[in-house]
């Protein structure tokens, strides 16, 4: 592609690249189109070869010329990819495997056929559904984060900006003052994607407020969250989208400079943001005088080292400076005086991947979309005891009803839902009697949790939610800076009350005081990480009393997770005496005599590996 040196060109580019994937999509002359995911869960199995197996295949059944193949981004049902699609039809393949390719271009790219074996079945009416927009995960989805995921190559800048790409840019620097361009965002609602839910538009007013020769624009992309992967998702699916963002960002409030601060451990992302920036930088879409305007913007990317704290913005500006991770003392808040003392707005991968769309369309339409208090979509990672795992982007004010049992598909073998996690380890747990709950920023937060960055961890009755709060608790423990000492030495101590009341060492005065230390954590606490950090505890405790007082006065676990508290029996009715429970055991604690005496389970020296419940094969065993 040539430089693009002014908004004529770039609206020239944008009509020709749109027509071309147009056609692409519509076979334009006969010729189809195969797109295989490319998100990391698909490329962890095997989307890679399968994409290598089709060019092979092509090249030798000599359909080059007719067929392209290219990988796209996450088509978010990850629970059922990989995935390969078909243009012009839009047929949609799922758990393809590169054994699978062969029949794929044989039958249906030769042949013309569909291969009914590949299709996705509904679990609920048992037919095979053909397209992607039929099958009940999608149907109540509305995609602007993740727009053009699943449909564009990210590699390539033609897709991006024949998928709307750079629309917005255009229309800002040319139509609309820096002013201009904060009020519209102002007036969409769009509040912070990354947990706390500021309003997006004020944050940019206040850099803009600042004199200063240099301001700077940083995209955090440190989802550290457990089983958090929504800002991976979409820098792998459409990195432009994101810069696009960003840049709108610096021009509206005078930012020249640019920073992506991505974790190592999303090499993916990474690699195809850099592609994206370079290639961006040849066309002159990045650089000196953009579109032949006054506005200049340079991008730079500094991966982090995987430290959850560095999520917190000023822990985030420090590391970018190449200091340790640590939380800065707020005020002075970055937006007045952030990276190297300059203002600096720090905005979410997903915020930033939002504003491109409400530039493009306006603020009234974006605000149609969502609740009063809380405008457009939010992408979740839908997770844990639920049938369809996956990627999930949704109007604000969709219900958890809807999120968990409409294009969750519900819990799992039959299982009765327990509680679903949002916000990650800063959150809280939501249960039954919130099901028709909202999502927004402020009813979650009055129902004991928060939105977060997008974690929904979903939990069934097989659940011990102490368990679960000292999973989280383990999780901050390890990961605190250690900078303010209420967050340092006091989840440590909650941890280890945790773990008492776990082992079964636990009193009812554990609860209180577990109680009045997450209060000293939170009002202590320097960053949002320790002011957060005791939610799991003190929502658990609320939601599931019984279960505490459970685990203190009954000395049980009801749900059977916690080893300390379970014991396994032996039914004597029910032995045969053949000996291989006791033979299995790897500490010796069962005894009995072969044929003649029952066996016997020896509760101090028991283990609770669960071996010998695993291999009765007369269910004689029992775990209580």
């Amino acid at each position: 592609m040539e430089k693009i040196l002014n908004p004529a060109a770039l609206e020239k580019d944008i009509a020709k690249c749109a027509k071309a994937l147009d056609d692409k999509i519509k076979g334009v002359g006969g010729k189809r189109a195969v797109m295989v995911c490319g998100g990391t869960g698909c490329l962890a199995n095997d989307s890679e070869a399968i994409l290598d197996e089709f060019e092979r295949l092509i090249k030798e059944r000599g359909l080059e010329g007719k067929v392209s193949v290219n990988h796209v981004g996450c088509f978010g049902f990850c629970s059922q990819g990989p995935f390969v699609k078909i243009f012009p039809e839009g047929t949609l393949y799922h758990k393809v495997k590169v054994n699978d390719v062969k029949q794929i271009v044989d039958d249906d790219l030769i042949g013309g056929k569909v291969c009914t074996n590949l299709l996705y079945v509904d679990p609920v009416t048992k037919e095979t559904v053909v397209r992607q927009d039929d099958i009940n995960f999608y149907k109540k989805q509305k995609r602007i984060s993740l727009h053009g995921c699943s449909l564009i190559n990210p590699d390539f800048l033609e897709e991006s900006l024949g998928y709307d790409g750079f629309k917005g840019l255009k229309k800002a620097l040319t139509e609309m003052s820096p002013q201009q361009v904060i009020d519209e965002v102002l007036a969409s609602g769009i509040r912070g994607r990354g947990g706390a839910g500021f309003p997006t538009g004020r944050k940019w007013q206040f850099a803009a407020n600042q004199k200063s020769d240099i301001k700077y624009v940083v995209c955090n992309g440190d989802e550290g969250d457990p089983g958090a992967f929504m800002d991976r998702s979409i820098l792998e699916g459409n990195p432009f989208e994101v810069i696009e963002g960003m840049m709108i960002a610096g021009y509206a409030y005078g930012a020249s400079e640019g920073y992506f601060y991505v974790r190592a451990e999303y090499p993916v992302a990474v690699s195809r943001l850099l592609h994206a920036i370079g290639d961006m930088e040849k066309v002159g879409l990045l650089g000196d005088h953009i579109l032949g305007t006054d506005f200049s913007f340079h991008v730079h990317l500094r991966e982090g080292a995987g430290a959850f704290v560095c999520g917190e913005e000023t822990a985030l500006l420090n590391s970018i400076e190449g200091k340790r991770g640590m939380p800065r003392p707020r005020p002075p808040f970055p937006a007045i005086k952030g990276l190297w003392g300059k203002p600096t707005c720090v905005n979410n991968v997903e915020t930033l991947a939002q504003i491109p769309y409400i530039i493009r369309v306006g603020a009234k339409e974006y605000a149609k979309i969502g609740t009063e208090g809380s405008k457009g979509t939010k992408v979740f990672a839908l997770g844990g005891k639920i049938n369809n795992v996956g990627l999930v982007e949704v109007p604000m004010g969709t219900t958890l009803r809807t999120l968990i049992f409409d294009i969750g598909g519900g819990i799992p073998n039959g299982k009765k839902f327990k509680a679903i996690q949002t916000g990650g380890p800063s959150g809280g747990c939501l249960t039954e009697e919130d099901l028709d709950t909202p999502i927004d920023y402020d009813t979650l937060i009055a129902r004991g949790s928060m939105m977060g960055s997008g974690g929904a961890i979903v939990m069934d009755e097989d659940n011990c939610m102490v368990d679960v709060a000292h999973f989280y608790m383990d999780f901050i423990t390890s990961e605190s800076c250690g900078k303010c000492s209420p967050c340092r030495i006091g989840t440590k101590r909650l941890y280890e009350m945790l773990s008492q009341i776990t082992n079964g060492q636990g009193t009812e005065q554990t609860l209180e005081d577990m109680k009045e230390l997450a209060g000293v954590i939170k009002l202590g606490s320097l960053c949002a990480l320790g002011q957060t950090a005791a939610n799991p505890i003190l929502s658990t405790m609320k939601k599931f009393p019984e279960e505490y007082r459970a685990h203190v006065v009954d000395k049980v676990c009801p749900a059977h997770v916690c080893k300390r508290l379970i014991q396994f029996h032996i039914d004597p009715s029910l032995c045969k005496k053949c000996s291989k429970c006791a033979r299995n055991c790897p500490v010796n604690a069962i005894s009995g005599v072969p044929g003649k005496v029952a066996y016997l389970i020896d509760q101090k020296k028991c283990i609770k590996c669960g071996t010998c419940l695993a291999g009765c094969p007369f269910h004689a065993i029992s775990k209580e």
